[in-house]
């Protein structure tokens, strides 16, 4: 487990079904990431139970110190340890525990996860442009905007511009191309 000030992320239980089924199916929440469409128990349960099978990603549940229920979840996926990347992606499930910096302390940590556990040295992740209050969190994280897919989704009948952020490991930005002398 990893502990933090305010929250500790560690494995998804059995327990946590209930709850992520429920966030699956909540449409408000949905349309900050895909357009929401109903998720089915078998479908759901078929997700969750892949990651213990997939070696390319990572999922945290995050849980406050003051509940040990699972207030969200923080998943590295697209792992690539030929090119030490990934693409980071947070959830704070419920409204009441927006806004009280939990989002960024599970950030920090699950970037630190990856610069000391994953060895990588590119962070990738992808927000809708009209998500302001995610866009100032991971800037205030240090990820820069790298890039815009203008009218990349169309949710509850609007379209709407992906941002593409990154950050790079500040010591591990460039590596030195050895040369062969003749």
């Amino acid at each position: 487990m990893i502990i933090g000030k305010l929250v500790t992320l560690g494995p998804v239980t059995l327990h946590d079904a209930d709850i992520l089924f429920r966030w699956a199916n909540d449409s408000e929440t949905a349309l900050m990431n895909e357009p929401y469409k109903p998720v089915h128990w078998s479908a759901h349960q078929e997700w969750w139970s892949s990651f213990a099978k997939e070696r390319g990603q990572v999922l945290f549940a995050i849980r406050s110190h003051n509940s040990p229920g699972l207030i969200g979840y923080v998943q590295i996926g697209q792992i690539d340890p030929i090119h030490r990347a990934a693409v980071l992606g947070l959830r704070i499930g419920e409204k009441v525990n927006r806004g009280q910096g939990f989002g960024r302390e599970v950030l920090q940590l699950a970037v630190d996860y990856c610069w000391n556990h994953l060895n990588l040295s590119r962070i990738g992740l992808s927000v809708f442009r009209n998500n302001q209050a995610a866009i100032r969190l991971y800037e205030q994280a240090g990820f820069k905007r790298e890039g815009l897919l203008r009218k990349a989704v169309f949710i509850d009948g609007q379209w709407i511009d992906l941002l593409l952020m990154g950050k790079c490991h500040a010591s591990r930005r460039t590596l030195k191309r050895r040369t062969l002398e003749r």
